[in-house]
Order: C-alpha cells, then sequence, then structure tokens
C-alpha cells in the first residue's frame, strides 16, 4: 500500500478526528484519501492496490473498521484508553468458545486485522500511544492465532501484563455498568442480555459469524423466555439443555450451551450478573461434529438443478463449483476472472491472496483442476461464462452470498437449517469421493488446501503439468464413474 501524504498532515492528524473518507479512481486503481474534520487541506491518500471497485471498498472497510475496533480511529486518545480496550480484545480472544466453523472465521479475521494494523502502523501518522497500541494488538493477534491451535499461554501473559499495569488516569463509568446502574430493578432477560454482547462486540466480529451468533442467541432466547437472569438457578439452565435437546442433536446442542456460556461469562465480567450456572452442563454423549458429507444421489439432484439454470447465471457456477472443486464458501465467492487459468495444459481455478484476497491458511493457496462431465458440469460453458465476467465473478457481499447459496441448497433439496448440512459439506463429500477410490492422502489435501507433511506441489514451477496433472486424474477418477 503506497502513500502520498502532505508534510503538514502528521500533527494535524495527531490532534483532529478523521473526517467522512473519500475514495476514488486514477488510471484504473482505487485510492482511500484521509483527512482532517473541519479542513480540505492536511489529506493523505492510501492506494487500494486494485482496479476492481468491489476489492477496493473491502480493503478500505476493513481498514477504517480495524481502526475504530482498537480505537485508533481517536487521534486524542491516551494509553490508558487505548489499553482498556485492548485488554477487552485479549480477554475476548483467551476466553471465546469456539466451534469447527468459527474456528474458521476467526482465523481469518485474525490474520485480516493483522494485515490493517500493520499497513496503519507503517502508512499512517499515528501517535507515540496509538504506535504502542497498534504494536500491542499484534502481539496479541500472533496470540490468538496460537490459542485457536490450543496453545494458550502467549495470551494468558499478555493479559496478565495488560491488567498489570496500573492506571494513571480517572476512568470514566463503562456503558455496560451504566446500564447495569440505570437499570438494576429491571428484569434481565437472555434476550436482552445477548443483545448488549452482540452491540458490543459488532465491530470486532465478522458480518458471517454474527450471524451464527445471533442465531444461536435467538435459539437460547426463545427457551428462556421472560426469565430474569439476575434469579436464576442451576435448574434453569438444566431445563434448558434438556429443553433444546428435544429436537436438536446432541453436537448442535453444545455448540449452543457453548454459545450460551460464552455470553454468560461476559455478562458476568462485565457486571450484569453475579455468577452464572451454565457450566458442566453440555452433552457428552453423540456429540461428534454434526457436520455431514452429501450423499452422491443429493448431489446429483442439486447439480440437475445447477445444470437446468441459464449459462449466464452465477448461481449455477457457484454450486457446481462446489461440488467439483470443493472450495470453501469465502474462497469461492472471491473468485476473479484471472483466477480461471490454465496451467499444464489444464483448466484450474487458482485460490490465492491476490488483489486484497484473503485465505484460511497457507496450505489453503492451490491450484483446483476442473473436471468437464462431473455431475454434467459443463466446462466450455464455464469459461464462456468467465470471459464475459468483470473481474469478480460473483458480485454479491459475503452475507448475502452466502444466505443465497446456503438457502438454495436447503431449498432444493429439503434441508432443515440445523447447519448439518451446508456448503460446507460438499468439502466432505468430495474427501470421501478421493477415499473411496483411494487417491493417495497427500493428493487429496492437496485438492482441499488441508495442511500435510506427505507431499509439497511446485504448482508455478517446472513440475506443474505433472502436479496438476495427477490432481486432475485423481479428480477425474473420483467425480466421474
Amino acid at each position: 500500500m503506497s502513500i502520498n501524504q502532505r508534510p503538514q498532515s502528521g500533527t494535524k492528524l495527531l490532534q483532529t478526528a478523521l473526517a467522512k473518507p473519500y475514495h476514488y479512481r486514477r488510471s484504473g486503481r482505487y485510492y482511500l484519501r484521509l483527512r482532517p474534520q473541519g479542513t480540505a487541506t492536511g489529506f493523505f491518500t492510501l492506494s487500494l492496490r486494485t482496479t476492481d471497485k468491489a476489492t477496493a471498498m473491502t480493503i478500505s472497510q476493513d481498514i477504517l473498521q480495524t481502526l475504530k475496533a482498537y480505537h485508533l480511529d481517536n487521534p486524542e486518545a491516551t494509553w490508558e484508553e487505548l489499553r482498556e480496550r485492548l485488554v477487552d480484545i485479549a480477554e475476548s480472544c483467551l476466553t471465546m468458545s469456539h466451534g469447527d466453523s468459527s474456528l474458521v472465521a476467526y482465523e481469518m479475521i485474525h490474520d485480516e486485522h493483522h494485515i490493517a494494523l500493520r499497513e496503519a502502523s507503517a502508512k499512517l501518522p499515528l501517535s507515540v500511544n496509538q504506535q504502542r497500541a497498534v504494536s500491542k494488538a499484534l502481539e496479541i493477534l500472533e496470540a490468538a492465532q496460537e490459542r485457536l491451535e490450543g496453545r494458550s499461554g502467549k495470551l494468558v501473559e499478555i493479559v496478565r501484563d495488560l491488567k498489570g499495569k496500573s492506571c494513571c488516569t480517572s476512568v470514566a463509568l463503562s456503558p455496560s455498568l451504566s446500564v447495569l446502574s440505570s437499570e438494576a430493578s429491571k428484569p434481565l432477560t437472555f434476550t436482552t442480555l445477548s443483545g448488549l454482547y452482540m452491540e458490543e462486540r459488532e465491530d470486532s466480529i465478522q458480518a458471517s459469524t454474527m450471524r451464527d451468533v445471533r442465531s444461536s442467541c435467538e435459539a437460547i432466547g426463545a427457551v428462556f423466555g421472560d426469565l430474569d437472569l439476575k434469579t436464576h438457578t442451576r435448574e434453569h439452565m438444566k431445563n434448558l439443555r434438556d429443553k433444546l435437546l428435544e429436537d436438536r442433536k446432541p453436537s448442535t446442542v453444545k455448540k449452543l450451551m457453548t454459545r450460551l456460556t460464552t455470553v454468560m461469562d461476559w455478562a458476568v465480567h462485565n457486571g450484569y450478573l453475579d455468577r452464572s450456572f451454565d457450566k458442566g452442563l453440555k452433552p457428552t454423549k453423540d456429540t461428534d461434529s454434526s457436520r455431514e458429507a452429501y450423499s452422491q444421489d443429493q448431489i446429483k439432484t442439486f447439480m440437475a438443478h445447477a445444470n437446468s439454470l441459464p449459462a449466464d447465471s452465477w448461481l449455477r457456477w457457484a454450486l457446481s463449483l462446489g461440488a467439483v472443486a470443493a472450495t470453501r464458501i469465502a474462497e469461492l465467492r472471491q473468485l476473479t476472472k484471472a483466477d480461471v487459468k490454465l496451467v499444464g495444459g489444464v483448466w484450474v481455478i487458482d485460490i490465492n491472496r491476490n488483489d486484497g484476497k484473503t485465505a484460511k491458511t497457507k496450505h489453503s493457496i492451490r491450484v483446483v483442476p476442473l473436471t468437464d462431465g462431473a455431475y454434467g458440469f459443463d466446462l466450455q460453458a464455464f469459461l464462456e461464462f468467465v470471459e464475459k465476467a468483470d473481474s469478480r465473478l460473483f458480485k454479491l457481499g459475503e452475507g448475502r452470498f452466502s444466505e443465497v447459496v446456503n438457502g438454495t441448497l436447503r431449498e432444493v433439496l429439503e434441508l432443515k437449517a440445523d447447519r448439518t448440512l451446508t456448503f460446507h459439506s460438499l468439502r466432505h463429500s468430495l474427501a470421501g469421493a478421493l477415499k473411496a477410490v483411494a487417491i493417495p492422502l497427500g493428493t487429496s489435501e492437496s485438492i482441499l488446501g488441508h495442511s500435510s507433511g506427505s507431499i509439497s506441489y511446485d504448482l508455478y514451477g517446472a513440475g506443474s503439468a505433472v502436479e496438476v496433472g495427477l490432481m486432475a486424474e485423481a479428480l477425474r477418477t473420483a467425480l466421474i464413474p
């Protein structure tokens, strides 16, 4: 990210809040311009490194939201104010419970925040306190990634270190405590409590994850009803678990109880509740991952639906690529025209981090061969769709894209909205198909973008034709009878 900064801008930006950001385009490339409030001078400009408008807006939003989340949009913030925010973020990263889907989401969230904060530190005229906060925030994010892998020691030490610094300035009563004080006599339902939790977390949780949080909280709130949690007992929590188990799988109830614990712990830490009686109630039997693979009949059914859609329908190709390439939904949504290419004489889709795109891990960066004829997939028709595309193949935002694709799968296959079978389940289906025809583990993992120490592909080197050929042959064997 390059920067064009006028000499006088640094002083002003350390003293004044920023005005509404301005975007413009020059020589096809998009830029973000920021300036202090109340003046037309003293601005600085950040190149967003892309010629695609949708990508530019996403990068811009990521930068601005990250600055806001860490209070770095306030040039006059004291170290104490910044430190308190860092404590909140670090504790959240340390205590938040996760399921399989949120582990994936938060790996991406932490990675995106890390990139945005590094850019801010290098390019923006931040104060000493702000640079100090950025440095600590980067440590928190790196430790948070380790915590997602089951190694929480570093994050524990960071929380302890931040809390150990005594406050040297007076701190105003936090909004949460103010609300508690003024409404102490009112009943506190789970719906109200979870609403306060989500409001506080709004800036630090990705939209897709927030939808999952909201859905879980609504399910719990429906069972609790008007119960005043300030007077709840262990019996109330046991009744909740038993009620949830009446029409849900134990694995689903376990996730809901995990979400309950997250909200209740947050409530206790922030003074809304004195204590919680939710611990030790998660189901332990039949709680293996609820994710399932689609049957071959199910895949044939929704692919028949996809193949019946017009050749210029983006939904046709979103569904089709899920079946024949088993991409993650975030990988699929970000695909551009340039990502469909020939490698070693084989048409592939290239999963990469170019032009602001994200990937789950370094192993997720890969190419996946496209198998003509698999479940009726028409490669030539797809290539014609790509040729007519502007830049991105799919225009919808993250939330809407996931909603339409998963909604279509549920509608065509008459599935319940219980997250047992989703777009991600197509990855399980392909993994099973590859295993069924005895494809070597390393080849399967390279196709799916999993970590593997058993094989190493150089997809852009001299051996790329051979390596892509191996994957293409594996996919033909697995997908075409």
